[in-house]
């Protein structure tokens, strides 16, 4: 276990008022090191480390992948943003991945301290480069807590972004069907 991130949690507890030992919470420092240890497991790791074999397919369609669960930590407040991912890639020449990478790679990508943003352009970019993709469409649909818990108290707010490469970008006909093939219209 990180000694420095327990003592800097333990710090922080007690200044802003909490006393440990009088509130029973006394491993509660180790218990939050442990826990943004866990959260943070993304930072220094590459998305290639996933893909593994490779397999080649015969067919030339659009491949989808929907509703991915995810948790992350936005970056400005430390506050969970979480949500779900649906991919929808063309193979290049047929080469695919198994569908469990998805969710693995995507695990990589949240665990670090992210914006929504920058998320959704990470995830494409890793099936677009480790899957030689030919053209991929990304769109995440989250609850940012930083927006349902302060402030606005902006309860049940869905945040959605996308991120939409190559073919899938330059031809309207296989735009409109990744759009479509993951359920959205691409005017929502």
């Amino acid at each position: 276990m990180n000694q420095k991130a327990i003592k800097a949690m333990q710090e922080f507890l007690e200044a802003i008022g909490i006393d440990l030992q009088a509130c029973g919470m006394e491993k509660t420092p180790e218990r939050v090191a442990g826990m943004y240890e866990y959260l943070f497991n993304g930072m220094g790791r590459n998305t290639d480390e996933v893909w593994g074999e490779r397999f080649t397919a015969d067919n030339d369609g659009i491949v989808a992948v929907k509703d991915i669960p995810f948790y992350s930590m936005c970056e400005h407040h430390l506050v969970p943003f979480f949500g779900r991912v649906s991919i929808a890639y063309k193979p290049h020449q047929g080469i695919i991945a198994g569908f469990s990478k998805f969710s693995q790679m995507i695990e990589i990508i949240s665990h670090r301290p992210q914006l929504q943003e920058r998320m959704t352009e990470e995830i494409a970019q890793a099936v677009e480069q480790g899957l030689s993709a030919e053209g991929v469409l990304v769109i995440v649909e989250a609850q940012q807590l930083c927006m349902t818990m302060r402030g606005d108290m902006a309860h049940g707010t869905r945040t959605i972004t996308s991120s939409c490469r190559g073919t899938l970008k330059k031809d309207s006909q296989s735009y409109q069907q990744a759009w479509n093939i993951l359920g959205w219209s691409n005017n929502e």
